[in-house]
């Protein structure tokens, strides 16, 4: 729950307090849970509840954080950390600003759009659990899915110009 939050908030204390929102609703509303087999995607759908709130919450109020940490080893800004930060590989220069570019494109994406690529890239759920989990149809998950994506490379051609 919390690596689906991180992901798709891109901020770890959002990810934290939304998980932690999520997980509270969950106890309380589990004596309703009619179908405990389906258990996966009803507290699945209480998560992204909790990050659409989180997300209106960041509209009113934007503060950022920043996070400070000792340079890394091999040199300065070569290591990305916090808000569900892309591995360098190999640790080179220009695979910080691929990494970078792919962030920012991802923050330009609304909340569902990010839902939508979480939950089938980095999750590797099915369409059919990700239409569960977000209670809309099977097909509609994936013309969703796929309208994600191809946002997210007009957002990654918008930062590579």
């Amino acid at each position: 729950m919390t690596r689906t939050a991180t992901a798709i908030l891109g901020d770890e204390t959002e990810a934290h307090d939304a998980v932690q929102e999520a997980l509270i609703s969950v106890w309380r509303e589990l004596p309703t849970l009619r179908e405990p087999e389906r258990f996966d995607a009803w507290a699945g759908r209480i998560l992204v509840n909790a990050w659409r709130h989180a997300l209106k919450r960041r509209s009113r109020s934007r503060v950022r954080e920043i996070t400070l940490s000792p340079e890394p080893a091999d040199g300065p800004g070569l290591g990305l950390r916090g808000g569900g930060g892309l591995p360098v590989e190999n640790g080179r220069a220009e695979s910080l600003g691929e990494n970078d570019a792919l962030k920012r494109a991802f923050e330009r994406l609304d909340g569902e759009q990010r839902a939508l690529l979480v939950l089938h890239h980095l999750e590797e759920r099915p369409l059919a659990e990700i239409a569960a989990v977000l209670g809309i149809p099977t097909g509609t998950a994936k013309s969703r899915l796929f309208a994600a994506r191809r946002a997210l490379q007009r957002a990654l051609e918008r930062e590579w110009r």
